[in-house]
């Protein structure tokens, strides 16, 4: 689709209030996200319209408030490392000091980029906005990203494929066999009748943990898709039922739900990357 049409089709929506549109049309909110139009076999739907919309306004955003750094910061910059330190000092007890520094950048990435997704759907427009598509259907423009399981679901593969880097360049290995499948137990304090045959144990032990593990990306994009496809299902409800006022609560509801998800998400992550990276940092005080 050239640009010429794409800005037709932009220039050409019916401007329509959810409430009148769903009673006319029965419409809800759909479990999946729906195409706009198509850049060749791709379709480009509502909810990636607004991923990008997201991603460019943060780009955007970080450059205005910070701009060049300084010595002595503008309030946009302060503003900036105030959220950096403040997430800085909340993951790195929990990753450990061996591989802070390089899962920060991650879990920051994952934060913003998740909040932001999340307090997109109270943006107005967005949900409200109908629009034909290429099929002659009636969509929404504009649906919050992580209201798509497509979505949530490539957010939890980049966590856990950035994970597994990271426990395998910072931990290595052997050390991830050995939390995995290692005995915990400590020979010197019982006798061997007992410590050889809790091998056997833990091993088992530790398929059951290669299942979690394998389950991960799995709640972690279920359990953020629900909360926001949940969210936006209810304010649509709410709108339906009265346009101005009986919203507002919601409202308010959802904008605390959606910093309590991107935290869950991201100190999720944290806690996954520290299960095994930060045991060597435990190992080293008691050694001292």
């Amino acid at each position: 689709m050239s640009r010429a049409k794409i800005l037709t089709l932009l220039l050409s929506l019916p401007i329509t209030g959810l409430p009148a549109f769903a009673a006319e049309t029965g419409h809800g909110l759909s479990p999946k996200a729906e195409a706009l139009f198509h850049v060749g076999p791709l379709p480009i739907t509502n909810s990636i319209l607004t991923s990008w919309i997201v991603a460019a306004l943060l780009v955007i955003a970080v450059r205005l408030f910070v701009g060049r750094p300084q010595l002595v910061p503008t309030r946009g910059q302060a503003v900036v490392e105030n959220l950096l330190h403040g997430m800085r000092d909340l993951t790195a007890p929990i990753v450990g000091n061996k591989v802070a520094k390089y899962a920060f950048p991650l879990l920051i990435t994952l934060f913003t980029f998740i909040l932001i997704q999340n307090w997109s759907g109270l943006v107005p427009g967005v949900g409200t906005i109908f629009v034909k598509n290429s099929e002659g259907e009636m969509v929404e423009l504009a649906r919050p990203g992580n209201a798509d399981l497509n979505g949530t679901a490539a957010l939890a593969i980049c966590a856990i494929t950035c994970w597994f880097y990271f426990i395998m360049r910072y931990a290595g290995p052997r050390a991830v066999l050995k939390d995995i499948f290692g005995n915990k137990a400590q020979k010197s304090e019982m006798p061997a009748a007992v410590y050889y045959p809790l091998f056997l144990v833990f091993f088992v032990i530790g398929i059951i943990e290669l299942v979690s593990i394998v389950f991960r990306p799995i709640s972690l994009s279920f359990r953020l898709f629900g909360n926001v496809f949940g969210g936006e299902n209810l304010l649509h409800a709410m709108s339906a039922i009265s346009r101005w006022g009986l919203p507002v609560p919601f409202y308010f509801l959802e904008f605390i739900i959606g910093f309590v998800q991107a935290l869950v998400f991201t100190l999720l992550v944290s806690v996954y990357i520290g299960l095994i990276c930060n045991h060597g940092d435990g190992e080293h005080h008691d050694a001292h």
